[in-house]
């Protein structure tokens, strides 16, 4: 059994393997070979326009994160024709882990504790982005070309020698090295702490040796190019999180982006990551916004949509069960109770230090809250876990429910557990509630929306908007627990600001790119380009902003009333129309 259990994982590897390749070589990555064929005076003419000019770094960093390479360089071009001269940061296999590995791609362990991605990951890793932007004709930047022999060296000591209970708090010239080689091996191992991992020192030191190496050779990129800024995905992990960290210690201006819910859209955040960005960006962006009738019919339209995912490409869950009342009588919900619903969040996602969150993870929340709940026989806790655990990639090796059970061996009657491979739609379980409480989950946007009141613990993107009863330490949140049940939705005027938040949300925080298309499969999505022209300013109000943004410092923050007819009309599945028809 085990035998086949051990070739089944390695032909998945293989596989996944396989497809990596083949996407990399035919299918994932945008070919500029016809665009700058069909335009070929045009871009030198752009090229030689902008040597000389602000000097932009796309800290693009591993080459097989398709979709990074397919955004990235559409950007590169646009701003190239902005008048930037851009430059791209690769590795080239000088990481020993990076954000591209994860547990699931090895069947034994070991190999990567001992061995690194070097053996297999990075083998065709690099090149396909190099094609891209070698195309393009930009300055490629590389990590071992940043980095001298004693660094290598000085960086496998540190990471060997520490002891291991100072790794997650090591600093090195004021660098959050060990936070970010914490976040990156948690990621690896899809969990939410690597204390029942094996391996989990072994992989945590090659993360703080990779964090380290990322922090040399890119402080010395800085130090000897004067970039004005650099542009880069997540914010996060390794290598991006600790390039964010080198870039504000030498004062350049850092933009961060990533997928946004929405078809075609993407969230920029200058100077942080999004993670963070979104919790402490200033009210005027949102607390003026006029929410016209037909802006609020818009966003409640999207709102309804989001519950079969029908305009989003980041779905976790398409439920079956729709039905309060078949949800509540399936999971013994006693209507006589008022019911508290809680939504947890994927345990090992971006696991950084958020100073406001009353507690120093989920798990402790969660045990917090259900012994709480114990002693509140007159209340109903329904916990709904995060479908992510089982549908997100890397799906959870840590699952909330098993490790809840490990401090509470027997669940009280009146707390009622939703498992994440349920059916049931979090919508409809919701609406059956009196109050919300969640952690880090982005529903708590959504939720008030719809009225229903929302306490905070953890760093949910709604906390600070002046919407949420919000706790910072645990006797603060225990506090805001005894004063359950509300039995009282969101007054007139927090809801109406709850939707002018939402609507900045969800329609002017995630700004639309008409050239890019949705595709099913790895990676999801793709360029769309017929002309170069596309690119050239006041061509997409997206775009502009994206540009702006990076170059000026203006806000990331698109005006939705803005997207042009013609931009409709370049965008036949534009997903902003398909609302307005609903």
């Amino acid at each position: 059994m085990k035998s086949a259990i051990r070739k089944f994982q390695w032909l998945w590897r293989i596989s996944r393997l396989i497809r990596r390749w083949y996407y990399a070589r035919w299918n994932a990555y945008p070919d500029w070979t016809g665009l700058l064929s069909a335009n070929r005076g045009l871009w030198k003419e752009a090229l030689n326009t902008a040597h000389g000019g602000p000097r932009i770094l796309m800290a693009t960093s591993i080459g097989s994160y398709a979709h990074a390479v397919s955004l990235e360089s559409a950007i590169a071009a646009a701003l190239t024709f902005r008048g930037a001269e851009v430059h791209v940061l690769l590795c080239d296999g000088a990481l020993p882990a990076c954000a591209e590995c994860d547990a699931s791609l090895y069947s034994n362990l070991k190999n990567f504790a001992v061995h690194g991605p070097s053996r297999d990951l990075c083998r065709d890793c690099s090149w396909p982005a190099e094609r891209v932007f070698n195309k393009l004709g930009l300055k490629i930047h590389r990590y071992s070309e940043w980095l001298s022999a004693e660094e290598r060296h000085e960086a496998a000591q540190l990471a060997q020698k520490l002891p291991y209970e100072e790794l997650r708090d090591f600093r090195l010239d004021k660098l959050s090295i060990g936070e970010h080689a914490y976040a990156g091996a948690l990621r690896f191992f899809a969990s939410g702490s690597l204390e029942d991992e094996p391996l989990g020192e072994a992989v945590f030191r090659r993360y703080l040796e990779a964090a380290l190496l990322t922090a040399y050779a890119t402080r010395r990129l800085l130090r000897s190019v004067n970039f004005s800024s650099t542009v880069f995905t997540h914010g996060i992990y390794v290598p991006w999180g600790i390039i964010s960290e080198v870039a504000s210690h030498e004062h350049v201006p850092i933009s961060t982006w990533n997928v946004a819910y929405r078809k075609r859209r993407f969230i920029f955040s200058h100077n942080d990551t999004y993670h963070h960005t979104l919790m402490t960006e200033p009210h005027e962006h949102w607390e003026s916004l006029e929410l016209t009738q037909t802006k609020e019919q818009e966003l409640m339209q999207y709102l309804a949509s989001r519950r079969e995912g029908l305009f989003d490409w980041i779905v976790f869950h398409r439920p079956k069960e729709n039905d309060s009342q078949n949800i509540s009588r399936n999971f013994g919900i006693d209507s006589s109770k008022p019911v508290i619903g809680l939504l947890t969040n994927v345990s090992w996602d971006a696991q950084l230090h958020y100073p406001a969150n009353a507690f120093p993870n989920m798990l402790d929340w969660l045990v917090t809250t259900c012994k709480y709940f114990e002693t509140r026989q007159d209340l109903q806790l329904l916990i709904r876990v995060h479908p992510g655990e089982v549908s997100g990639f890397p799906k959870s090796r840590q699952p909330i429910i098993k490790e809840l059970k490990k401090h509470i061996q027997t669940i009280p009657k009146n707390i009622i557990i939703v498992p994440p491979e349920s059916e049931a739609s979090t919508y409809s379980l919701m609406s059956v509630c009196d109050s919300a409480i969640i952690y880090g989950t982005k529903m708590g946007v959504e939720l008030t929306s719809v009225g229903l009141p929302v306490i905070v613990a953890g760093e949910a993107w709604i906390r600070n908007k002046g919407l949420t009863y919000d706790a910072s330490t645990p006797d603060e949140y225990l506090k805001l627990l005894d004063k359950l049940p509300f039995r009282t939705q969101l007054d007139s005027t927090v809801l109406a600001r709850a939707r002018r938040y939402a609507y900045h949300f969800f329609f002017n925080r995630m700004i639309p790119l008409p050239f890019i298309e949705p595709k099913t499969n790895y990676p999801i999505y793709r360029l769309k380009l017929t002309k170069l022209d596309h690119l050239f300013p006041g061509q997409s109000k997206g775009l502009d902003t994206i540009c702006n943004g990076i170059l000026q410092g203006k806000p990331f923050v698109f005006n939705n009333d803005s997207i042009t007819a013609g931009e409709e009309a370049r965008d036949p599945g534009n997903e902003q129309s398909a609302v307005r028809a609903l």
